[in-house]
């Protein structure tokens, strides 16, 4: 008895050890996989026999780890047993999966029994499949703005049934009910925000409390294209703006040619003073091309060959003289547009424009902007779109002829008349009233046009709640109304009677002290949360985190495309549709992955399924 005893100990001894060998190597593969993921990086490479050269990252980082750490080197790769060796494609998709469902996991215990929304947007990528990109705003139990990317879904067709099934199934798979529901933003498409058929529709005829926002990021970018369809000397200016730059763009000879002559520049203006050096300042870049969908690209294609000015007109006169048939043709019409002072006053008259609306581009896509802030950023900005057009005239045709005589371009008499009779004018008049008036008139209108949210009651009486300026805006009534006509089902039987009583204390406490006299809706939140007074105003805090719960861009989802193109590349056009999701969400939400327990997904791993090796005691 005494020495089958001892036999057992033994044993349970040497099977311990294993357990402890067979965790180890399985620990060194998770964290090689999920650093890679982290990165971006590829997983396999081309041959990953033991005499490759080029195993791919995962054979050649646990064989990094094996050099660095002898007790490592004495388990994994060829010291590991062959039915154990935690390195196959289908270990490593084990692991991502775990790892990016924690991920999931995680975003849903924050958002609880929150209400929430969902930002929606189609991209094609490098394999040519078309992928839906799922983000989750809400706001966390701290009252901070939170938007999540929660899940990539390939698509068979992008219309508005197959994409909104898609989108059910994502949320019902980890619980994540309709009713919750609170927000819908999309781009312009009529598959997502048609007003019959759209994905909008549908989903408010399941949740008639899922309020649609147009993304405004987008509505600016559709107001920019609308008014240089529209205005002559804008359409006029961009067409010759955008054969200068693909002229000069051509060839990587003309760029090298264009940043030596930008140097040049910037040298001598450094040794004249009149710039300064510092750190990232003055940087070699090149000019910028525009595109119709990439947000802010009109804005970055003018300050580019504003500061480039003069290398540009080097570059396009070398050119001319170097070149012969077509490309000559070409550089000496861009060369000869360039040089004209009508094409430096619509240069200067779009950057004015711009400085203003480039503005508004930059804070909608914020993921912590609100609506009720999107639509004051916007009001702000017609009022600085009408100062310009009423007090900007002189100060910008000074720009233009200061700019006209440091590059020696030739200023026309301003006073000269053209016309005959009733008609005549002077070439002055005709630049300040049918560029510069017209040019800003239209940005105005189509400004009015793509965002009329004064017509809209819900955004009308969210303001209501806004405490910029000591909460000048502050509407008890409205307040009260807001709850009531747009969110009957998160205040239910006594609670608006509640709610009103709470709105009277509200406005003696909060609305009078200065501590809570903050510039937005999600900073006072933030703020009523950090003072404890969430559990005294609970229901109008909980009006609050609705408000902020509605969409402002789709942004975000912007972002998660751009993710793609770094983690799917042409070289790796083949990778399945779960695990580029998988991938995606840990390269994504990268906070939830880094301090994650390696031991703890080991266990979680162990229970999948049924393993070939013991991996606990």
């Amino acid at each position: 008895m005494k020495l089958s005893g001892h036999i057992d100990k033994v044993m349970h001894k040497i099977g311990g050890e294993e357990v402890l060998k067979h965790r180890l190597r399985l620990k060194t593969t998770i964290m090689v996989v999920k650093q890679l993921a982290l990165q971006g990086s590829s997983f396999r490479g081309h041959d990953e026999s033991d005499d490759s050269l080029n195993p791919g990252n995962v054979l050649a980082w646990i064989g990094f780890a094996a050099k660095l750490n002898d007790q490592i080197n004495s388990v994994v790769l060829r010291n590991a047993p062959g039915n154990a060796k935690y390195t196959s494609p289908s270990i490593q998709k084990e692991i991502l999966g775990i790892i990016a469902n924690r991920v999931r996991c995680k975003i849903c215990e924050e958002i609880g029994d929150s209400c929430f929304s969902i930002l929606v947007d189609e991209a094609v990528d490098e394999a040519g499949r078309e992928q839906m990109s799922i983000i989750l705003r809400y706001v966390s139990s701290s009252g901070i703005v939170t938007e999540r990317f929660f899940a990539l879904k390939s698509v068979a067709d992008t219309s508005a049934e197959t994409l909104k099934q898609a989108i059910c199934g994502v949320l019902s798979r980890y619980d994540l009910q309709i009713e919750k529901l609170r927000g819908q933003g999309y781009d312009g498409a009529s598959n997502m925000s048609g007003q019959f058929n759209g994905v909008k529709a549908l989903f408010l005829r399941d949740c008639p409390y899922a309020y649609f926002v147009h993304c405004f990021a987008h509505r600016l970018q559709l107001a920019l294209i609308t008014s240089a369809k529209v205005c002559d000397p804008i359409w006029d200016f961009f067409s010759i703006l955008d054969c200068i730059i693909n002229v000069v763009k051509a060839s990587p000879k003309r760029i090298r040619e264009l940043q030596a002559i930008r140097k040049k520049d910037l040298d001598g203006m450094l040794d004249a003073g009149e710039i300064q050096s510092g750190q990232g300042a003055n940087q070699m870049t090149s000019l910028k091309r525009s595109g119709p969908t990439r947000w802010g690209s009109h804005y970055q294609s003018i300050l580019s060959i504003i500061n480039m000015f003069n290398a540009t007109c080097v570059v396009l006169e070398d050119l001319c003289r170097s070149k012969e048939g077509e490309q000559r043709a070409q550089a000496r019409g861009a060369s000869k547009s360039i040089k004209t002072f009508e094409f430096v006053f619509n240069l200067h008259l779009m950057k004015g424009i711009m400085d203003i609306t480039d503005f508004l581009c930059q804070a909608f896509q914020q993921e912590s902007v609100d609506i009720v802030v999107a639509v004051g950023f916007v009001s702000m900005a017609k009022v600085k779109l009408q100062k310009l057009r009423d007090e900007g005239w002189d100060k910008l045709l000074q720009e233009v002829k200061s700019f006209c005589s440091k590059h020696a371009i030739e200023v026309p008499n301003m006073n000269a008349t053209l016309g005959r009779g009733e008609k005549q004018t002077t070439l002055e008049h005709r630049y300040h009233f049918e560029y510069f008036n017209q040019c800003i008139d239209f940005q105005l209108g189509t400004l009015n046009s793509r965002f009329n949210e004064s017509s809209v009651r819900l955004l009308q009486l969210s303001g209501a709640l806004d405490p910029k300026s000591s909460f000048r805006s502050f509407d008890e009534e409205n307040i009260y109304r807001l709850a009531e006509e747009f969110y009957p089902r998160d205040f239910e039987g006594n609670e608006m009677n509640c709610l009103k009583n709470e709105l009277g204390y509200y406005a003696d406490h909060v609305v009078h002290s200065q501590e809570y006299d903050v510039s937005s809706l999600a900073k006072l939140l933030e703020k009523l949360v950090e003072t404890g007074m969430v559990a005294r105003y609970r229901l109008i805090c909980r009006l609050i985190r609705l408000v902020l719960t509605l969409p402002v861009s789709t942004a975000t989802t912007e972002r998660s495309f751009s993710a793609v193109k770094h983690v799917k590349t042409d070289l790796r056009n083949k990778m399945g549709d779960e695990f580029l999701a998988d991938r995606l969400t840990i390269f994504f939400e990268r906070e939830y992955v880094i301090g994650m327990d390696e031991d703890s997904i080991i266990d979680e791993f162990a229970k999948l399924k049924d393993r070939r090796v013991q991996l606990t005691l």
